[in-house]
């Protein structure tokens, strides 16, 4: 069975862009936790004051399975193991694993370190085996294991051996710079494998060649048993190996139980709760647990996947926590609508004169420049209306938008709104940072007595796309707008060569599909 070991909290910090508290981290901790992450690495303690907080807060964790390991250097040269301050603060942190990292490639040795092959060699020995003697499982990082091997395999070979006699718990072989390739890897690790035996062997890769995921996946298949890696392959210059990719691949077509079926269906949620935590967007496309790992576009292929699923998804999509979806564009057929209508709770089966006349009008709409894509809100929106069962919250009379620059350089933006609810007339005026905020507030002032459910709903995101950069200024705008009641989110689209027009559109398909679908509470 192959062991897990996530670095996301120390090696994945270290992406451009990156950073999590204290807080941060002790929630992500409980998350892998659920998900059967075996090892959690949790930072390097002796480089900064917020990894010794972690580690002195963690231990009120109570965690199910996970074990928290701390990461640090073999000692320094010419000095002894047992009175390095490095080595000590690892042990300081109470973890009961332990992971260290050492060069293999001896061009680091005599550059980087400035040392001799034989004192390098002590280091390694020297710092596992006492770090063994105070009782801690212990993994070796063979830094740049593999540009050390196709220089001095003789040397990298070396220095694995003396950390596996010491007592290492896994010799991980690293990929550091990210530039091995797949084929390479499998050689060389059955290689090792070979030329050590009985010793547990790990794979760390980077993704500086896109290959890290091939990379851990072809190590497993030549004999490793140890995995590191990050959620989201998060890590430095182009990142680590996925871990969310490398998990279901293991489980669904490896055969490999490093988590359970009921732990794997947590996937995609602990994924975007680490991207949400990290202040980084999801993405979309990302295999597996992106919201388009599933979706399906084109006509016939959509149709086809609802007879027939296996035949387009290569997994259960149900299996790693996520959803198949059909997307709606210019692309769609009759069956890709009336899926994708049941999925937003229209029922278009019976009624394929309707489903050809939404097709048409999406067909137009989106030469227009509108896209239903991540807009789901404003296609069903626009279901609704074709069906004649849409009921508008309120009715616009009219807008404005005022913006006014100051002589201290603060800029102000006010909206005027005139709605009708039913048969009553309202005027609103708020202030905003901008346009579309002031309109939000306006709209807000003037109906919120009416629909409390308003108060639950927020913008999240606003995106703005030009068209048709050549016509400059007089560019028709696509506006996407991504809005949340704090259980679920959606997406509304407006076009117009008018960005304010446009905004409108978006907003007012956003304020009506909030308030069709008001915030259930728990039961």
């Amino acid at each position: 069975m192959i062991t897990l070991y996530d670095t996301t909290l120390r090696d994945g910090t270290q992406r451009e862009g990156l950073s999590l508290s204290v807080e941060d981290k002790l929630r992500i901790v409980s998350r892998l936790d659920d998900l059967g992450v075996r090892y959690i690495e949790g930072g390097f303690p002796a480089s900064n004051p917020k990894d010794e907080e972690f580690f002195a807060a963690v231990r009120d964790l109570d965690l199910k399975t996970a074990v928290v390991s701390a990461f640090g250097s073999t000692c320094r040269a010419d000095h002894r193991a047992e009175e390095d301050a490095g080595l000590r603060a690892l042990l300081d942190t109470g973890c009961e694993a332990l992971c260290i990292v050492g060069k293999a490639w001896d061009l680091h040795v005599t550059e980087t370190l400035r040392t001799s092959l034989e004192e390098n060699l002590r280091m390694v020995r020297d710092s596992v085996a006492y770090l063994k003697s105070q009782g801690r499982t212990v993994f070796f990082d063979a830094e740049h294991f593999f540009d050390g091997y196709a220089r001095n395999a003789e040397y990298a070979t070396a220095v694995c051996r003396e950390a596996a006699e010491a007592g290492a718990d896994a010799v991980v072989l690293c990929d550091t710079n990210g530039g091995a390739l797949p084929g390479a890897v499998r050689s060389v690790v059955a290689a090792m494998v070979e030329s050590l035996p009985g010793v547990v062997f790990g794979i760390h890769a980077h993704n500086d060649a896109a290959c890290a995921v091939a990379n851990s996946l072809v190590a497993v298949d030549a004999g490793c048993t140890h995995v590191q890696g990050t959620v989201n392959g998060y890590g430095e210059r182009a990142g680590n190996a996925d871990l969310v990719s490398i998990v279901p691949a293991l489980v669904l077509k490896m055969g490999d139980d490093c988590i359970t079926r009921d732990q794997l269906k947590l996937l995609t949620e602990v994924s975007h709760f680490v991207a949400e935590t990290a202040n980084l967007s999801p993405d979309p496309h990302q295999p597996y647990v992106g919201t388009s790992a599933f979706a399906h576009k084109g006509g016939l292929h959509a149709s086809a996947v609802s007879r027939l699923p296996a035949a387009y998804e290569h997994v259960d999509p149900t299996a790693v926590g996520n959803l198949a979806r059909v997307v709606v564009s210019e692309l769609a057929g009759r069956a890709s609508l009336v899926m994708k209508a049941k999925e937003l709770g229209v029922d278009l089966a019976g009624q394929p004169d309707i489903a050809s006349k939404v097709i048409e009008d999406i067909k137009q709409l989106e030469y227009r420049g509108y896209s239903f894509e991540t807009a789901d809100a404003s296609l069903e929106i626009l279901l609704k209306r074709e069906l004649g069962t849409y009921e508008p919250f309120f009715r616009l009379e009219s807008f404005r938008c005022l913006m006014e620059k100051r002589e201290d350089g603060r800029v102000m933006t006010e909206a005027t709104i005139k709605i009708w609810v039913d048969d009553e007339r309202y005027i609103a005026t708020a202030e905003g940072n901008g346009p579309v905020n002031a309109l939000d507030r306006a709209i807000r002032l003037a109906i919120g007595r009416f629909y409390p459910d308003l108060e639950a709903i927020e913008l999240s995101d606003f995106k703005v796309r030009v068209l048709d950069e050549k016509k400059g200024t007089a560019a028709v705008t696509r506006v996407l707008i991504e809005s949340s009641d704090g259980e679920k989110s959606w997406g509304t689209v407006g076009v117009s060569e008018n960005i304010i027009e446009a905004s409108w559109q978006a907003l007012v398909d956003s304020v009506t599909y909030g308030l069709s679908h008001p915030e259930r509470p728990n039961d």
